[in-house]
């Protein structure tokens, strides 16, 4: 390989690597803005209480501006509902046409309006390094065209996400929305991961270190499937909080996980069945991997992160949920589905060269 293909693979590799940390960034910023109850804080999008730069105090709007923002939401909405029932989703249309507690507008909070704010900074951002990772993927087309085609498909995606969070601000956090959010950044990071990850394979050839890739793969697919409705799992267990916290109004934080009822007892119970998979996935990797293989090391990063997962949810459950965990518990459920799928595309790849072994 030439010095120029070179420096070309190893230029997207780093933007690709920065922008892949950054989204993992804005999900632990979005887990802050769900915790501290400031997913409203801004009522309308792109802008903020109609600027580009939120106001700092209530005396800065008029006397009828939440008024004004839920017009405006309704309005939204209203194009929205008419869009999902072209399409054919008239049971979802109606939902949200009768749910009542869209229309009830947040009183405006400093904090919370520039908490949110900074997230949708932190957006914007990953919109220009998501763009960079395109260019720079344009001189990798003809070492591998899935690269800048995949890098373009990513870029449509994150519009389309930056679409569905003006969506989610307009239905005033309606629940499935978010968790369409959730699983829409979920495949951001995974896409990025598969680019960054071919890329790396162009510079680096890949030799044969795991037996019986073909058993690891499969075990940890798995795995991989059960931490994905884990996720979702967790994001009704969150609307479940948010619904209790409203109850209690943020009082008697001690009593809020006796009232979350099912979906949180099923998540709770649920992590045990991951933990029983990863821990054989681990074993069989130690007895089938070297110790300098890729997958050994990834396989032991992700138990870490998992543990810290059941950690923050063990300390989230006995100490009455407080807020500083719910992000970071957030974060490595994210993380683990990032790690998950970097091993499984290394296990892919020692699973083709295992077959060329054979057939050789």
């Amino acid at each position: 390989m030439n010095q120029k293909n070179l420096n070309a693979i190893n230029s997207f590799r780093r933007i690709s690597l920065i922008t892949v940390i950054a989204v993992y960034f804005l999900i632990l910023v979005g887990g802050i803005v769900r915790s501290t109850g400031s997913g409203m804080g801004c009522p309308d999008w792109p802008k903020c209480f109609g600027s580009w730069v939120p106001p700092t105090s209530v005396n800065q709007l008029p006397s009828d501006y939440q008024d004004i923002y839920l017009e405006k939401r309704v309005e939204k909405n209203e194009k929205f509902i008419a869009q999902l029932e072209n399409l054919g989703f008239h049971k979802k249309a109606a939902e949200i046409k009768n749910d009542k507690s869209i229309l009830i507008e947040e009183e405006f909070n400093p904090v919370k309006t520039w908490i949110e704010y900074i997230n949708r900074l932190i957006g914007a951002v990953i919109g220009i390094l998501v763009f960079l990772t395109l260019f720079r993927s344009i001189p990798l087309w003809n070492q591998d065209k899935v690269i800048p085609i995949f890098a373009f498909f990513n870029m449509i995606l994150v519009l389309f996400q930056a679409w569905i969070g003006s969506v989610v601000v307009s239905t005033n956090l309606l629940t499935w929305m978010i968790t369409l959010h959730m699983v829409l950044a979920l495949l951001i990071v995974c896409l990025l991961l598969y680019i960054h990850y071919k890329s790396h394979r162009l510079a680096y050839p890949v030799k044969i270190m795991t037996e019986k890739p073909n058993r690891l793969f499969v075990i940890l697919l798995f795995a991989f499937m059960l931490m994905a409705v884990q996720i979702v799992l967790g994001t009704q267990v969150r609307e479940s909080v948010d619904k209790v916290a409203f109850e209690f109004g943020n009082l008697l934080r001690g009593e809020w996980i006796n009232n979350l009822g099912l979906a949180f007892l099923v998540h709770r119970s649920y992590s045990l069945l991951i933990l029983g998979v990863h821990l054989l996935f681990i074993y069989k990797v130690y007895k089938y991997s070297l110790r300098h293989a890729r997958v050994f090391k990834w396989s032991q990063i992700l138990l870490l992160v998992l543990f810290i997962e059941i950690m923050t949810g063990v300390g989230m459950a006995y100490f009455a949920i407080p807020a500083f965990l719910q992000p970071i518990h957030l974060l490595m459920g994210t993380l683990i589905i990032g790690i998950q799928f970097v091993i499984l595309l290394q296990l892919s790849d020692q699973k083709k060269l295992n077959i060329e072994k054979i057939g050789s």
